[in-house]
């Protein structure tokens, strides 16, 4: 059996964070194991607090993982400060992951801040050169890039100057943007598209999250990554249209709507 790591916060709710990752790894038929990063209290319409792991446990956890099971694939999420950061880049040099898929999270779905302002010159410095692939949306593209995304084409640039400073493939998520959900990869040579048309619907908490984990599992199973973004952006897609009708704020997507595709609900959703 395949096998994956999610090293990231966690996300008491279960729709995000280490909870969204393992799902998604176990939908995939990949073995999950996880190194939490952060405890976050939260749920679908807010988050209440959270507080970081001692770097010393988040370096023991990796130790255990990779001494024993070694995953065939990294997904790396919530790390909300320079120390975390620094230990968990520690951590990727000296085990040397084939495969690394980041996450940039910077904000909850609900707007709450998840990194502290003084550690984005860190992420870029040191743990986005470690990445295979990063996957930030456009919010996050626009901090890290530096200036404003409002086009494809100005993601297509995003993409590239990104690439340019850590040298990762880069995927700019379009969630954000008008129209049709295009996601643009760029891998240093050649661009990727992978529109599908919006889904109307509050429930997509986690979709980052499972996004980069989904991508994260068809690496692990041997795709290459243009391979294995258009298979995750498909598998995101139907948790989203199968999403589950839970909470009073941003609700689950459906991460065994494969199995279960009657537990969600397409109530509130319409294509546009």
């Amino acid at each position: 059996m395949k096998t994956a790591l999610t090293i990231a916060g966690s996300d008491c709710s279960g729709g995000a964070g280490i909870q969204a990752d393992l799902k998604t790894f176990s939908a995939h038929g990949v073995y999950g194991m996880s190194v939490i990063t952060s405890v976050v209290a939260e749920n679908t319409a807010r988050v209440i607090t959270y507080q970081d792991i001692e770097p010393e446990i988040i370096r023991d956890q990796m130790r255990a993982v990779f001494e024993d099971i070694r995953p065939d694939a990294v997904k790396v999420g919530m790390l909300s400060n320079p120390t975390t950061m620094e230990t968990v880049a520690s951590g990727l040099e000296e085990w040397k992951p084939a495969a690394i898929v980041l996450d940039p999270v910077m904000v909850a779905k609900n707007g709450s801040s998840l990194m502290e302002d003084e550690a984005v010159r860190t992420l870029i410095d040191r743990v986005l050169p470690l990445a295979s692939v990063l996957t930030p949306n456009i919010p996050e593209a626009e901090r890290i890039a530096g200036g404003s995304i409002e086009s494809l084409d100005e993601m297509k640039e995003a993409a590239r100057t990104i690439n340019a400073g850590c040298h990762a493939a880069v995927l700019v998520k379009g969630g954000h943007a008008i129209g049709d959900a295009i996601d643009v990869l760029y891998d240093g040579d050649e661009f990727h598209y992978y529109s599908v048309p919006r889904i109307r619907t509050t429930n997509t908490h986690g979709t980052g999250c499972t996004l980069s984990s989904a991508i994260a599992s068809w690496m692990a199973l041997g795709f290459p990554l243009d391979q294995a973004v258009g298979r995750a952006k498909t598998y995101v897609t139907g948790a989203i249209e199968h999403a589950l009708p839970l909470g009073h704020g941003h609700g689950p997507t459906n991460h065994f709507h494969r199995f279960f595709p009657e537990a969600g609900t397409r109530s509130q959703e319409a294509r546009q």
